[in-house]
């Protein structure tokens, strides 16, 4: 069997070619032999890509021949190469250098011009630029050259410093479209919050910190994830009924880079439907760099203490509590050296005076009760002060100095945990560490030996977040308005 594959163009012209693409053979039929092979598939998109830019460019060219005021053609100064990126291969294309006409009605622009260099912002095709974003903040960009190489004919040349590039190439545009940062973002007053539509149900903003090998200096650095879920939406649904809750937002940061952690974090919340009038609550593990990243960002927020963090901590101080000496042990010890239970070296603190203080400080915080928690702390804190303490002992009372530090810092941020708890609400920021783990470990941790900078690390966490909320096609439609126009649903006809 001889099959031959020719693509056929009409310019506006109305001049018609015809072109031999391919000529296939099959002989003996099997299952490697069926249809096309990935190869075979691979040079015929090349060659079709390259016959439909000739094509097109031809015409364009045509088009922009003559003076848009006289007819004049415009005289021929030169050609410089250009080449083009696209998803089906790279190819180089002669962009001409044109004299402006003598007519003189644009001469005072420039004396020449070059209409495929105004044409073509850039030289990489958006789908290919789309897809090289997508998959590599996805995976690494080693096994996405890897992957792209495999299933489309890309150029050789292609390589991992390449994609790199191309990638973070995108986050800076992305970002270059960020206002300028403010210290306070609540604009308006009550009064014409009360005049807006009833808004959607609350908004909980969770934020947490993760950490990532650093590149140039030894140690990690710290990066702020968080995701934002809106309770429910007033819209209703077609069918009626509860309308389902709106879905959650990822997003990510190096706060050291670009300066605008804040209104990063505002439009982030701006583009899920925020308004004045909307109650917003933040929970965060009350660390010092995400404390003050929360304030001032809208006028009916609610900033919570995460109570996973305060129990992760009191849970530390009671498997440190249990290595302490019990009484009996404490007296077997006094006893085995002989001395007096006045002596400064018998002095310690037993697991059974601990134990209990650590159950109602527990008790305390949960119910909001701040001051009686951090009395009892600094009175523990205390009790702990012996003149000779055991390493067991100094890990404890460290431990419970770092937890007094902690409250007083964040008590403004801690309410009552039981009564939100029975009401419904959310106190936790639980689900948000399988948000550091999708973020940053799925690619920038686990499993991965290599080590990124801060700014590296910023611009891949870009448009990672911008994937996993499936928002990266709408940005590349925002710059390329004829990109992969959104296809209208369509109903099935009746009985299929």
């Amino acid at each position: 069997m001889k099959v031959e594959l020719s693509l056929k163009i009409t310019l506006p012209t109305g001049e018609v070619g015809e072109h031999l693409l391919s000529t296939l053979e099959r002989d003996e039929l099997s299952l490697e032999t069926l249809g096309l092979s990935l190869q075979e598939g691979k040079a015929l998109l090349r060659d079709v890509q390259q016959r439909l830019i000739e094509a097109q460019l031809d015409a364009f060219l045509d088009a922009q021949r003559s003076c848009t005021t006289c007819g004049e053609a415009h005289s021929n100064k030169g050609k410089h190469p250009i080449r083009l990126r696209t998803a089906f291969g790279a190819f180089e294309v002669d962009s001409p250098r044109w004299r402006r006409c003598a007519c003189g009605a644009d001469l005072k622009v420039t004396k020449t011009f070059s209409p495929l260099a105004a044409l073509f912002t850039g030289h990489v095709h958006p789908e290919l630029l789309y897809l090289e974003t997508k998959w590599a903040s996805l995976m690494s960009y080693g096994l996405t050259t890897a992957l792209l190489h495999d299933v489309l004919p890309l150029d050789a040349t292609t390589s991992a410093v390449t994609l790199r590039n191309h990638v973070l190439a995108v986050a800076k545009r992305s970002e270059a479209t960020l206002g300028e940062e403010r210290t306070n973002f609540i604009d308006g007053c009550p009064a014409q919050w009360a005049q807006l539509p009833v808004p959607d149900g609350p908004l909980t903003v969770e934020i947490d910190g993760g950490y990532v090998r650093s590149y140039r200096k030894p140690g990690v650095f710290e990066v702020i994830v968080g995701k934002s879920i809106g309770s429910f939406s007033r819209e209703e649904r077609g069918g009626g009924g509860t309308p389902p809750p709106p879905p959650g937002r990822c997003f990510g940061f190096v706060q050291s880079e670009g300066g605008k952690s804040r209104r990063r974090l505002f439009e982030h919340l701006r583009t899920q439907g925020m308004t004045a009038n909307q109650h917003v609550v933040f929970l965060s593990d009350g660390g010092d760099t995400v404390r003050n990243l929360q304030l001032y960002l809208h006028p009916q927020a609610e900033h919570i203490l995460d109570w996973f963090h305060v129990t992760m901590r009191l849970t530390v101080l009671s498997q440190l509590a249990k290595g302490l000496a019990t009484k009996a042990q404490i007296e077997a010890r006094r006893v085995a050296k002989k001395l007096d239970e006045d002596d400064e070296k018998y002095a310690d603190v037993a697991r059974e005076q601990v134990e209990p203080d650590l159950a109602s400080i527990k008790h305390y915080l949960w119910h909001g009760n701040t001051f009686r928690a951090l009395e009892l702390i600094r009175s523990l804190e205390f009790e702990c002060d012996v003149p000779s303490p055991s390493k067991e002992l100094k890990k404890f009372e460290r431990a419970v100095s770092e937890l007094r530090v902690y409250i007083n810092n964040n008590q403004a941020f801690i309410p009552n945990y039981g009564e939100k708890y029975h009401q419904g609400e959310t106190i936790t920021t639980a689900f948000v560490e399988s948000t550091v783990n999708q973020v940053i470990s799925k690619r920038m941790v686990k499993k991965q030996s290599m080590a990124w900078t801060p700014k590296g690390a910023h611009l891949l966490l870009q448009v990672r977040t911008r994937v996993l909320n499936d928002e990266l096609e709408d940005l590349f439609r925002e710059w390329h308005p004829a990109f992969r126009p959104p296809v209208p649903l369509t109903t099935a006809a009746p009985g299929i």
